[in-house]
């Protein structure tokens, strides 16, 4: 068999993800923080690259200013509001508040133990292996054979840097179960020395041995286990309920952390309409003096490569910016009734349906969606939060689940304190407002709402009347 050899001409459309695309796409997804990063990192590497309002200045009139004779310098040397302030201005500035983590607040406690060099290593290992809130995910025996084997750290040495780690602040910290978290903190000293003996030791042995049977609210079996008066497993469940099941609760929090909108939602002319933040669009420009030079001149070939990266990079800004506001009013149109009414009359809708009516692709829209935020009458809303799945209704029509967790929270917090709903009275609420679901689909909305089951809600509002 002989094979052949030929050449052939063949036309074909392939799309090429040019380095002035790919900055484009990635320019899309970033946040507002980050693009500032990128522009900043390009001012401070292209010096064809300027911002807008940099040199924006009166020359003559600034010229003129300096020139004035006759003028008084005595303000130099003075203090007062009205003159120039020395370089030390700043000591008189607000200082900003600097966030103290939870792992700074322990590695704190431990440089005031008495503690040597070799334990103070070890807590501190246990206290990077903290979860986000507070407990020891890792067993002991794990952290110990992950160690270098020529420290030779014993069980015993783990055991005692974990014992000093959970006699720190907050109570509970370094605990491997929720048992032993309610147990460290019942056994902090002096924290509940005002309780009743029995109270505390009844709250004690359901920390220890019964939680399972509390979870599921039946006090009278509680009560036919323990082989004590109702008032005192009242009284001890209310002292639990009392403790903190997340030590880290109050640490895991950025705080000031703030959030600013890319895109602003108003009503003009009896219109919703959604127009871009000036504060979040970079200034950023090509000097128009070197710009005019290297085209009027023959520029080294590096020359001409920042100038075409300074472009690329001011079309891949705008280019952000106009998909952005394009895509923020599609959604705005979509939603309406949202702007108009609150979550509740947020209807259901795919990054699918945006991207038909724009003519760009599903991940165009997902990345113009990502970390961008509007401004709107409910509040700041991140855009993506706009999408979601549909529920049918018996009219036929459709709602979104944002506003089902809304109706949700809504009946939750119209309810009888001492009678709060359970799910299914729940569902049987919704079905007669129009929208059929199960029981375990409010199950699922609720805890996505934050919202404790019933039974838990109860026995706060029974503690809390008690």
């Amino acid at each position: 068999m002989h094979s052949r050899q030929s050449l052939e001409l063949r036309q074909q459309q392939q799309l090429a993800l040019t380095p002035q695309l790919q900055q484009s796409i990635r320019f899309l997804q970033l946040s507002s923080h980050d693009l500032d990063l990128e522009v900043e990192q390009a001012l401070q590497e292209n010096p064809l690259l300027e911002r807008g309002e940099e040199y924006d200045t009166d020359a003559q009139a600034a010229v003129a200013s300096n020139t004035d004779e006759g003028r008084d310098d005595r303000w130099l040397m003075s203090s007062g509001n009205g003159g120039m302030r020395g370089a030390d201005d700043d000591a008189e500035r607000p200082e900003s508040s600097v966030p103290v983590s939870l792992q700074d607040h322990l590695y704190e406690q431990l440089r005031l133990t008495r503690a040597g060099e070799r334990d103070r290593v070890l807590v501190g290992l246990l206290i990077d292996e903290l979860d986000d809130h507070g407990y020891l995910a890792t067993s002991l025996e794990e952290i110990r054979l992950v160690l270098p084997a020529e420290l030779a750290v014993e069980p015993e040495e783990l055991s005692a840097a974990l014992r000093l780690l959970q006699s720190f602040d907050p109570p509970g910290i370094g605990a491997r179960s929720l048992s032993e978290c309610l147990l460290l903190q019942l056994h902090a000293g002096g924290r509940y020395r005002d309780q009743d003996r029995d109270v505390l030791a009844c709250a004690r042995d359901i920390a220890q041995n019964h939680l399972s049977i509390l979870a599921t609210g039946n006090l009278n079996k509680l009560r036919e286990i323990l082989d004590v008066p109702m008032e005192l497993v009242r009284a001890a469940h209310t002292l639990l309920l009392r403790l903190e099941p997340r030590p880290a609760r109050n640490w895991s929090g950025v705080t000031a952390d703030y959030v600013t909108p890319d895109v602003i939602v108003r009503k003009e002319k009896g219109r919703w309409v959604a127009a871009l933040n000036p504060a979040i669009v970079p200034k950023v420009r090509i000097n128009a003096v070197y710009e005019e030079l290297l085209q009027q001149s023959s520029a080294s070939a590096e020359m001409q490569a920042q100038l075409q990266l300074a472009q690329g990079l001011v079309k891949s800004v705008n280019q952000r910016f106009i998909t952005i506001q394009k895509v923020a009013q599609a959604i705005v149109d979509q939603q309406t009734a949202y702007f108009e009414k609150g979550v509740s009359a947020m209807r259901p809708m795919v990054l699918r349906d945006i991207a038909l009516q724009l003519g760009l692709h599903e991940s165009t829209i997902s990345r113009a969606t990502r970390h961008k935020y509007a401004q709107t009458p409910w509040g700041v809303v991140e855009l993506k939060q706009f999408f979601g799945s549909g529920l049918q209704t018996d009219d036929g029509e459709a709602t979104s689940a944002a506003a089902v967790r809304e109706l949700i929270a809504k009946l939750v917090s119209e309810e009888p304190p001492h009678k709060p709903l359970s799910d299914n009275k729940i569902a049987e609420r919704l079905a007669e407002q129009g929208v059929v679901i199960a029981r375990r689909t409010v199950a699922k909305y609720r805890e996505a709402a934050g919202i404790e089951p019933a039974i838990m809600r109860k026995a706060r509002a029974l503690a809390a009347a008690g």
